[in-house]
């Protein structure tokens, strides 16, 4: 990956940044699926430069990077993210610096605490509608019930998020779920795929995760 650029995520009091990274990275999504080079890859990257902040776990900015200028100005993102203007900021195209390290950002499978969130969002959706609440305020109060996990999984950051080929493949219906990200910590650079949520594939035949710059 030789380009990138940053998006950088502004809540305010009324849109909190849980919300707002829903709202996001479901465009970017949908933009990476409409730019897709294959079946299910991507030839753009994301990374979360502030992951693992204490204040939010994915912190506030999301990276795009790719190996030419040419793909992430063809992807024009600005576009896909016109409607949340007031929300985010973008950066210009810059190239990434020498002598980084490099990282891996995969989506990790948490069967278990897929269905608790599921069951969660749904209730929420439904309160919501009862009782003309926001949902992130009934999502809030939720929480206190929440079944606990005493398991590392269930501290990863997640986005919930519409797959657009569930969407395509049902004609139109697709139920949201938790996009689990977890970072893993790689020594060199590693060569593999991306898939349309700009996440390593780990589809190679070395079954390596392909990672990114990290700076």
């Amino acid at each position: 990956m030789n380009y990138y650029l940053d998006i950088t995520l502004l809540p305010d009091s009324d849109v909190n940044l849980g919300f707002l990274w829903q709202k996001v990275y479901q465009q970017v999504h949908i933009a990476l699926v409409d730019n897709k080079v294959d079946k299910n890859e991507s030839v753009i990257a994301v990374s979360f430069p502030r992951y693992a902040e204490q204040a939010f776990p994915l912190g506030d900015q999301l990276r795009l990077l790719a190996n030419e200028e040419s793909q992430l100005t063809k992807l024009n993102i600005a576009k896909w993210l016109n409607r949340l203007e007031d929300y985010t900021h973008i950066k210009s195209i810059k190239p990434v610096p020498e002598n980084v390290s490099h990282v891996c950002f995969i989506r990790q499978q948490v069967k278990g605490l897929i269905g608790v969130e599921k069951k969660m969002q749904a209730k929420a959706e439904y309160l919501s509608s009862k009782f003309d609440k926001p949902i992130n305020e009934c999502l809030k109060s939720l929480e206190k019930s929440k079944p606990k996990a005493n398991r590392d999984e269930a501290k990863l950051p997640f986005i919930w998020l519409e797959s657009q080929e569930t969407k395509q493949r049902n004609l139109g219906g697709s139920q949201k779920f938790p996009l689990f990200i977890k970072r893993v910590e790689v020594v060199d650079r590693q060569v593999g795929v991306f898939n349309c949520y700009g996440l390593s594939a780990n589809d190679n035949k070395a079954g390596l995760f392909a990672s990114i710059p990290q700076f």
